[in-house]
């Protein structure tokens, strides 16, 4: 049996839940490194989802929301996504409503720590600020961990079809996700799953089905060292600055995959090679369905009910019936509902380990435990 390369997947990802204080600083702790991709969702009420990240920087202008389309720092000007990381700390990151000293009160925090709500931020390690990378024809700014296989990538674009991006993972992505800084357009979804020339993509922040276009990656697959961008709006318009989350995989902590509903409670059963501890689902093949997010903090047994949405606003929702199962070596749905498991249907998926399935050492994981059955 070949064993994984990580022993323990909160090295490199961890799921951190958390209560608002309401204070005009607040730290968060429990992450086990410095995080260089926070995204944060108030689980109590329906205010945006907060991203942030150490190569645009934290602080009051550079939060981005999944479920909107403005440019970052504009969404805490509308009402409903107030509060920002100002650091990222060496266990942790701290939050604040402060903007140029001042406290700005009132409910200016319930996007990251109003009193009285709930939070969960998923967070991921890079590898710091970034570094130049002249490898594609337009120079990007990337912090890659090429052990987890994950990169964030800065670049300003330039309108031009077939420029290509370094994003410094030394493999090919399976998955990137992308967001104009300085645009109003949608997030854009790049997955190995979609199409093999990557002539498909997603959009982040709605629930539309699969769409095709030559000029969003230029019907051209990821290789070792770059992706590929056509002339499309939400990724290369000329001197618009973008962000690019990069994800390949690695054996064992994680995986970007697809499968088909069997629209049965007894459902679908997706190997991935480890225990989950998070997992992103969207259905490709139809629209209207939800972005869905599951993870082992807000659910620490199965059967899962807690999610959240990626492309809205909404509070967490724990659903009419059991979700899906974190098993010791992937997952499995346990019910026919249509945004995870409907008859027939395409899904593509995200997922980040817990505990590989063996690990390193030939030791096997355990299995969660059944609060249902």
């Amino acid at each position: 049996m070949a064993y994984a390369t990580i022993d323990k997947g909160s090295k490199y990802f961890n799921t951190v839940t958390y209560a608002g204080a309401g204070t005009t600083t607040q730290s968060v702790t429990g992450t086990g490194f410095s995080p260089d991709w926070i995204w944060i969702k108030n689980r109590t009420d329906g205010y945006s989802h907060v991203l942030q990240d150490v190569c645009r920087g934290f602080g009051a202008t550079k939060n981005i929301a999944s479920n909107r389309t403005e440019a970052e720092g504009t969404t805490g000007a509308t009402g409903d996504n107030y509060g920002h990381v100002s650091t990222s700390d060496s266990d942790g990151f701290t939050v604040t409503h402060t903007i140029n000293g001042s406290d700005d009160g009132g409910t200016i925090r319930k996007g990251t720590h109003f009193s009285g709500n709930n939070y969960v931020a998923w967070c991921w390690d890079a590898n710091g600020t970034g570094v130049s990378n002249t490898s594609g024809t337009i120079t990007s700014t990337v912090s890659a961990n090429t052990t987890s296989g994950f990169s964030i990538v800065s670049y300003t674009g330039n309108g031009t079809g077939g420029a290509t991006v370094g994003h410094g993972l030394g493999v090919a992505p399976k998955m990137i996700i992308i967001k104009g800084r300085a645009t109003t357009y949608n997030w854009v979804v790049g997955h190995n799953s979609l199409s093999t020339n990557w002539g498909k993509y997603l959009t982040l922040s709605t629930t539309d089905a699969v769409e095709t276009a030559t000029n969003v990656f230029n019907d051209t697959a990821p290789t070792s060292s770059l992706f590929s961008i056509g002339t499309a709006l939400g990724v290369n318009t000329s001197s618009s600055t973008y962000i690019a989350y990069c994800f390949a995989e690695v054996k064992g902590y994680s995986k970007f995959g697809s499968y088909t509903g069997n629209g049965n409670a007894d459902g679908t059963f997706v190997y991935t090679g480890f225990k989950p501890a998070f997992l992103l689902i969207k259905k490709s093949s139809d629209a209207g369905e939800y972005w869905q997010i599951i993870d082992n903090k807000r659910d620490t047994y199965n059967v899962t009910f807690n999610r959240l949405f990626p492309n809205v606003s909404d509070a967490n929702n724990t659903g009419l019936n059991p979700n899906i199962d974190f098993l010791s070596n992937g997952f499995k749905c346990r019910t026919a509902s249509s945004g995870t498991n409907g008859s027939g249907g395409t899904f593509i998926y995200m997922a980040f380990a817990d505990n590989p399935f063996v690990s390193s050492k030939g030791i096997p994981t355990t299995a969660r435990w059944s609060g249902l059955y």
